[in-house]
């Protein structure tokens, strides 16, 4: 019998020898584009783009990338799909294009965002009155001058989360402009989402929220400087500035080429099977990374002040495409019998059923730090091949799914994403045509480069073509 340390040898030998064998099926698609940088295929870009530059959605890929495909492959009729929608940047860079545009979002920040920008795009652009009150609002400053208040929820992760002064101010705010029109109302309160970040102890880091020394919770062994934390007043003016300048430029855009816009709240499991099939010209996405990012953390801000609760919150993870460690597995067949070709097609993944072998042993020998790992994993690749066959339904024929996705890496193996859901989309009856690689890629996570040394995984855009 193998001892443990063999076993592993062998388990890893395996991985590796399909992969090469799937690294070959799509080696000559597989292409370095220098057209790719990190600043395009993230939310960078968006930081000098007029109304893009509002609200700093961690995950995001930027409007030039959404820009750039739909160029590059001539898409500039029909309706456009995000599944996986964030902040909606897939939705107004298509609609800036004049095509229709759909998108998908669990999170309650993805969908304020989105609805907060909708209403921006189809009244505040030819809607003085609302303009004008917003500037009346941040010229009487109230929010510093004594007056009711209006609580918002504390989590667990967020207590604390703000200077004294910041969370007296919020909490005037909240209660100030509750008094004001709903359109106004909503304008301000999104500019209040979009500098919660920048006015606390806290930085958005992956899994998790980092938390300033100065917070007075306790630090660990390097305590974390996030810099310049900005104080309330100037951080909410200038907001409220910089989008009415925006609003600003939006009006001067002839409002008929601007293509609608229609956001579906939910999960994409659920809601991409009510779709009718061949309703979209283009997909373009980046579902959540096998990497174990938790959104609801990440935004734990964020939800504390929409009122979404600790119950909603556990309810939200699990609906969540599985990429945490908390995620439990979903019942696919139950949610869709359909699915069952997609299931089928994972089963039959040499490649995927050797990792997910590996980390079935791993967890069984108490070898991995978190044993949910293993199910996350499992669960990603299934889900996400469901989601492919949902997405390859509702596309017309001929027409391309981008999707911005990285590989990542679990106790010692690089795990090729890029190559196992491209075999999911080509056996769904997908083509793929490109695997586009970022010239640099990403390095795997700290706790593997201690581990296990510095790996460079490959960070792509996959386009499929509905053959």
């Amino acid at each position: 019998m193998l001892q443990p340390c063999e076993e592993v040898i062998d388990f890893t030998a395996n991985i590796a020898y399909e992969d090469d064998i799937l690294y070959r099926h799509f080696e000559n698609i597989i292409v370095k584009n220098s057209d790719l940088t990190r600043k395009l295929v993230s939310n960078q870009a968006n930081k000098t783009t007029a109304h893009f530059r509002w609200y700093k959605y961690k995950e995001a890929f930027s409007s030039d990338l959404v820009l750039y495909l739909l160029s590059k492959y001539n898409i500039d009729t029909g309706l456009v799909l995000d599944p996986f929608a964030g902040a909606g940047t897939t939705m107004f860079a298509a609609s800036s294009q004049g095509l229709g545009s759909d998108g998908i979002e669990l999170l309650p920040i993805g969908q304020e965002i989105i609805k907060t920008k909708i209403l921006i795009y189809d009244i505040c652009m030819e809607d003085e009155d609302v303009i004008n009150e917003i500037k009346d609002f941040i010229d009487a400053r109230s929010w510093t001058k004594n007056g009711e208040n209006i609580n918002f929820d504390i989590l667990p992760i967020t207590a604390g989360a703000y200077p004294p002064e910041t969370d007296k101010k919020i909490k005037r705010l909240l209660n100030d402009i509750a008094l004001l029109n709903s359109k106004t109302k909503e304008v301000l309160f999104f500019c209040l989402l979009c500098i919660l970040e920048n006015i606390s102890y806290t930085r958005k880091d992956g899994q998790y929220l980092r938390w300033d020394y100065r917070s007075g919770r306790r630090a660990g062994q390097n305590p974390f400087d996030k810099g310049n934390i900005l104080d309330f007043d100037s951080a909410f003016t200038d907001k409220c500035h910089e989008v009415i300048e925006d609003i600003g430029c939006l009006s001067k855009v002839n409002t008929h080429e601007i293509g609608h816009i229609n956001l579906y709240k939910g999960s994409c499991l659920k809601i991409l099977p009510t779709i009718p099939a061949n309703t979209y010209s283009a997909l373009i996405t980046s579902p959540p990374y096998c990497n174990r990012y938790d959104y609801t953390r990440t935004y734990a801000l964020e939800n504390a002040v929409l009122g979404v609760d600790k119950k909603l919150i556990i309810e939200l993870r699990q609906e969540m495409l599985s990429c945490t460690v908390e995620n439990k597995k979903k019942d696919l067949l139950n949610l869709n019998k359909d699915w069952q070709v997609a299931i089928d097609i994972c089963e039959e993944s040499r490649l995927l059923q050797s990792i997910l072998d590996y980390m079935d042993y791993l967890k069984a020998n108490k070898l991995l730090n978190n044993n949910g790992i293993a199910t996350m994993i499992r669960g990603y690749f299934y889900e996400m091949a469901c989601v492919i066959y949902e997405c390859y339904r509702t596309l017309r024929p001929q027409s391309y799914m981008f999707m911005v996705n990285d590989n990542v890496k679990y106790a010692g193996v690089s795990i090729s994403v890029d190559l196992i859901l491209s075999q999911i989309a080509e056996q769904i009856g997908f083509s793929v045509e490109e695997i586009m690689v970022l010239p640099r890629g990403k390095g795997n996570s700290s706790q593997q480069m201690g581990s296990h040394g510095r790996d460079e995984l490959r960070k792509c855009v996959y386009v499929w073509r509905k053959a």
